[in-house]
């Protein structure tokens, strides 16, 4: 039984990414194939994947969802949109001196008024004068992870995106799919290799550290997912070919294991806190594309269920040593599921 002191190790700052590489297919991809472990660059998973085989991405688009701004008080605020609810409606962290208050209304980038509505747990409803998406594509600012340590500029506007992003929702990037160009999507396609989507809004819960020792007592964050018909319909073909079904992301395997709990993948959307530890039963997905995840983070949990701890223990202990970039700029890997 693991507990979280066994998802720990040390970094070396200067291992994490802060900035992208110049081109997106650029990265180092740490091929984890059985015990070994294979140094390549990312444009070789071209050569690793077969005709036939199915590659789902998370189609999410990162919000600007970032304000600064004032309280009728005069008192600066700082806001995090982390989930979209209806049109006029959004859910937020809210960074305050003192609580606002229902009814309240705060001021968002010294460009429109949003009104302070219940309490939802650790965050605020706000609702917009308009269309809230609108509105923060206008005014807001982008999200980076709390380990980039620069303001977002227009380069990170058009890079802390996937080159298929189109469902406005999240407020982190599904970052395995930034290695992605369209050179290399091309070169995948005609190839035979299958594309299929899915959506997950990401939030910020997927940043935090679990803090309970005992991995039992954590409280899993939520996300929003949806998966078609169409996606279904792909990955069921390719698994009556006997190819593979390869996850582009944790976020991805995240909603397709969700969606699979009966034991078969399903079509719909809904909330998932899927909590995925060693032990845990994949029931459709193969292989995973993945960057270089957080200490004590959920994420590195499910890589560790997915290829076997000691695996990745040795895949992270590898890359330290060799110097790839971690996190959110960083390199990838690719994992193939481990049954034993």
């Amino acid at each position: 039984m693991y507990s979280l002191s066994d998802f720990d190790f040390d970094l070396p700052q200067d291992l994490i990414a802060q900035l992208p590489l110049p081109e997106r297919s650029a990265s180092r991809l740490l091929h984890v194939d059985g015990d070994q472990l294979v140094d390549r660059r990312f444009t070789e998973i071209l050569g690793l994947l077969e005709p036939g085989d199915l590659l789902v991405f998370n189609d999410t688009k990162v919000l600007k969802a970032r304000f600064f701004g004032a309280k009728a008080s005069g008192g600066k605020i700082e806001v995090l949109v982390e989930r979209v609810l209806d049109a006029q409606t959004v859910i937020a962290q809210v960074r305050a001196s003192k609580t606002p208050q229902p009814g309240s209304t705060l001021r968002l980038a010294d460009a429109f008024d949003v009104t302070v509505g219940e309490r939802a747990g650790e965050f605020f409803t706000l609702h917009f004068p308009g269309n809230a998406i609108d509105l923060i594509d206008a005014h807001g600012r982008l999200p980076l992870p709390p380990y980039i340590e620069h303001a977002a500029d227009e380069v990170d506007e058009q890079r802390y995106q996937t080159v298929y992003a189109r469902e406005p929702g999240a407020v982190a990037a599904p970052t395995a799919g930034l290695h992605f160009d369209q050179p290399l999507l091309d070169a995948l396609r005609a190839k035979g290799v299958g594309f299929a989507y899915v959506t997950l809004h990401v939030g910020a819960g997927t940043f935090q550290p679990v803090r309970t020792e005992n991995l039992a007592e954590h409280k899993m964050h939520s996300e929003w997912y949806t998966i078609s018909q169409a996606t279904v319909d792909a990955v069921r073909a390719a698994q009556a070919a006997g190819r593979k079904v390869i996850a582009v992301g944790t976020t991805s395997m995240r909603a397709l294991e969700s969606a699979s709990q009966s034991g078969v993948l399903e079509a719909g959307s809904r909330d998932t806190n899927l909590f995925i530890t060693p032990g845990y039963r994949f029931k459709t997905v193969d292989r995973l594309v993945t960057n270089f995840h957080l200490p004590k983070s959920t994420l590195l949990m499910l890589v560790s269920a997915f290829a076997g701890y000691p695996r990745i223990r040795a895949a992270y202990a590898h890359a330290i040593a060799q110097r790839y970039r971690f996190f959110s700029y960083g390199d990838a890997m690719l994992l193939t599921r481990n049954d034993e």
